[in-house]
């Protein structure tokens, strides 16, 4: 199913850099939800609590945009193995390149970062190439 329309890109593309800038403005920190997920499950760090509610804010606007929106049922044609490979190697890869494409591509290369840019770059090749095998040499997303 594709609805894409050019002003709920922007809108959401908005809200996204608007958080972004307002937590970097309040809290000198960078909005990498895979660094947040680390951090918040650390408790010796003193910085939990507010990684614990941006995330509570991510989870919390689904929950409300699924109140007022009409209702799309979510529907997957692949496997369950294959989501939770695909989501096993996400995380490993965010591990890997030090974050992940929210904080370096969002947040990274609005600071100019060169190691964000070249780990968007990097992203976005791989992610090219990848669905370019899957789809046109494998035939296995179609």
């Amino acid at each position: 199913m594709e609805n894409f329309t050019p002003y709920s890109a922007f809108l959401g593309g908005s809200l996204i850099g608007l958080s972004a800038a307002l937590l970097m403005y309040f809290n000198g920190r960078i909005a990498g939800i895979s660094g947040m997920i680390a951090g918040a499950f650390d408790f010796k760090n003193s910085e939990h609590h507010w990684r614990l509610f941006f995330l509570g804010g991510l989870i919390l606007a689904a929950v409300i945009f699924n109140l007022f929106a009409p209702h799309v049922p979510a529907t997957y044609s692949r496997s369950t193995l294959l989501l939770i490979i695909s989501g096993v190697l996400v995380g490993y890869g965010t591990r890997l390149g030090n974050g992940c494409t929210s904080g370096h591509a969002v947040c990274g290369m609005a600071r100019l970062s060169i190691r964000s840019i070249v780990a968007t770059v990097t992203f976005m090749a791989v992610a090219i190439l990848t669905v370019f095998i899957t789809r046109h040499l494998l035939g296995i997303l179609q």
